[in-house]
């Protein structure tokens, strides 16, 4: 079994005080018995780029008898007068896989590096007295699931480094948002990358920020009541990380990689969990996220690439030890032995079924962006956009159940008309002819009004509303559907967009839905009633629906009526509305109340053109 106090480069000081960094990395069937040495090149961050100074090298010892291959050395840091050698501050490493006089793998990094220089190097810190990070998180909770309202976002692109998002926390709380889903955060080769091929785990790139930056954005958050949910990309990585390069190179059985079981990448590496070492590394990885960096959960990319079934060894595995192992984290507890950690599988053939047969307690699904864009460019609507905002009349489970453990905790897809794995949904609604440098065109951000149904729609629907990096104020970068376009190319947010009329008017609502969403209970509850009534309403644009909350201890029922105008112009639609009294319109308040007298007095109500209104009972 793994154990992450062998491996790795940990800083500590020998009996006299002095500084010396012990190494160790598993190398399994990598062994000194079969003729191989693995060396490890070390050099001060400062003298990375001085002529004349080359990394120290120091040949790793192999622990006979270790079940995993463990291969370690601790190096004294004894001064060397020609560089900062010995000195405090930040050391690179990388390490060599020789065999006999032949160079085997010239370079790879450290798979359980706790830190990151640029590019393929490992890193680690020296000097002062090591102090833990000061977390002031200890009353945070996470959020239940029907609570949570999520926003996606890269973190180069949304505002440079961890700092940045830091910065605009309290502007996504006003959106309503209080869970974070990062893109991937750890190391990549490349300069701009997505995250999507990973070089290493456990470390936090360097150029975001690093691992207290990344410590202090968590703890910011949960400060303001924000969970943090991570991007893991378990199912495949990068051609150089360590346990692809080392065993490709070196002909030796891999423990943990074997050939990307997905639709893209063919013959790339992709983690193989029929292995243990697979199994425990990545749970080993999801336990040390969740303590050292105290983060909320994972969203699980492309689950397909891990899935062996409902019981097999894989990602059902997985997400079940995980689920398992948060129980003893105070902030997961929910009373009954139940936890709260956030499971999110990216499993888009199957999102309901991975609901019901696994421990994850939400998954992404493209069923209302897909029907959203397709209403939007051929101007119709349809019953079908409703389903789409009750997943229980399309079959998605509202509780996971395991009858063996006794197990059971709340479950929902997450809803959205925009990700990162899609073109901007403004973009759908009409171009401008300019081009980015990717010949792919912008938006046009004039015709945003089209996306204020949209919009309510998210908020009011049942399931988990989902935001993408600057969808809120109409971002317009054009994105391709294949290719190296998608994932290598920077777009930083149109911050200023935040400020013309067209972003204004659209943060302003999400603003206001984003209040309503977390001030009422019926639009986080499991009520849902569609007003369907022979095409009537469909045929004016119009979609109508009510979010119902039952009494709960000393809090009243409660019903609010939703509707929805994707047409150009007004419409009058009649509906019952379910109890007496006076109903106000939530979003403008400029739409005359309407005065109830019996239970289930039909009424007509204005639904202003590409917009809507959202009523309560006074």
């Amino acid at each position: 079994m793994i154990n992450l106090n062998e491996v790795g480069a940990a800083a500590q000081r020998d009996a006299a005080g002095n500084w010396q960094v012990k190494f160790g990395c598993y190398l399994p069937g990598i062994t000194f018995n079969k003729g191989y040495a693995v060396k490890l090149r070390m050099i001060h961050e400062k003298d990375q780029f001085t002529r004349g100074i080359e990394p120290k090298d120091i040949f790793l010892n192999w622990v006979n008898g270790s079940v995993l291959d463990l291969w370690e050395i601790t190096v004294p840091l004894t001064p060397d007068p020609a560089g900062h050698f010995g000195q405090p501050g930040t050391y690179l490493y990388r390490f060599q896989l020789l065999r006999g006089n032949r160079e085997v793998t010239f370079w790879f990094a450290d798979p359980f590096g706790r830190a990151a220089g640029l590019g393929t190097l490992s890193a680690v810190a020296i000097g002062g007295q090591p102090q833990p990070f000061p977390w002031t998180d200890a009353g945070f909770s996470v959020p239940e699931i029907d609570e949570m309202v999520v926003y996606e976002l890269n973190v180069r692109e949304f505002n440079r480094d961890f700092q940045g998002v830091i910065d605009q926390l309290d502007y996504l709380q006003g959106l309503g948002v209080n869970v974070l889903e990062l893109m991937p955060v750890t190391n990549v080769k490349e300069d701009v990358e997505w995250g999507y091929t990973p070089l290493g785990y456990f470390a936090p790139d360097e150029r975001l920020g690093g691992p207290t930056g990344m410590k202090r954005l968590v703890d910011a958050c949960h400060q303001r009541g924000l969970a943090v949910l991570l991007d893991a990309v378990y199912a495949h990585a990068h051609p150089e990380f360590a346990y692809s390069l080392v065993y490709d190179t070196s002909g030796e059985p891999n423990p943990m990689m074997g050939v990307f079981s997905g639709e893209f990448f063919a013959g790339r590496p992709g983690t193989d969990y029929t292995k243990a070492f697979t199994r425990d590394y990545f749970f080993q990885l999801n336990q040390y996220w969740l303590r050292e960096y105290h983060v909320d959960g994972f969203r699980y990319d492309y689950v397909p690439g891990m899935y062996d079934g409902p019981i097999g060894q894989g990602y059902a595995d997985l997400v079940y030890r995980t689920y398992e192992d948060s129980k003893a984290l105070a902030r997961f507890n929910a009373g009954g032995g139940r936890s709260k950690i956030i499971q999110c599988a990216e499993h888009l053939p199957d999102p309901a079924g991975i609901l019901s047969q696994t421990y994850s307690n939400c998954s992404w699904q493209n069923g209302l962006l897909d029907r959203a864009r397709d209403m939007a460019q051929w101007n119709y609507v349809s019953e079908h956009f409703a389903h789409r905002l009750d997943p229980e009349f399309l079959g998605y489970p509202n509780e996971f159940r395991n009858p063996d453990t006794g197990d059971s905790f709340p479950v929902a897809p997450f809803q959205y008309f925009e990700s990162h794995d899609h073109p901007r949904f403004l973009n759908q609604l009409g171009q401008l002819q300019i081009r980015d440098l990717l010949g792919e065109f912008y938006g046009d951000r004039s015709r945003f009004y089209k996306m204020q149904p949209y919009v309510i729609a998210l908020y009011t629907a049942k399931g988990i509303p989902m935001l993408w990096n600057g969808q809120e104020f109409g971002e317009n970068w054009g994105v391709p559907n294949w290719g190296i376009g998608r994932n290598l190319f920077e777009r930083p947010l149109h911050w200023e967009y935040f400020y013309d009329p067209s972003g204004k008017a659209l943060v302003r609502l999400h603003r206001i839905l984003g209040t309503l969403r977390r001030t009422h209970r019926a639009l986080r509850s499991r009520g849902y009633f569609f007003y369907y009534y022979d095409q009537a309403h469909l045929q004016k644009g119009v979609i109508a629906f009510r979010r119902d909350a039952p009494a709960d201890g000393a809090q009243p029922a409660q019903s609010m009526i939703i509707l929805l105008n994707f047409f150009d112009h007004d419409a009058e639609v009649w509906l019952p509305f379910p109890t007496p009294g006076r109903w106000i319109e939530q979003l403008d308040g400029i739409q005359p109340p309407v005065h109830i007298t019996q239970n289930d007095q039909w009424a007509p109500v204005t639904v202003p053109s590409n917009y809507g209104g959202v009523y309560k009972r006074a």
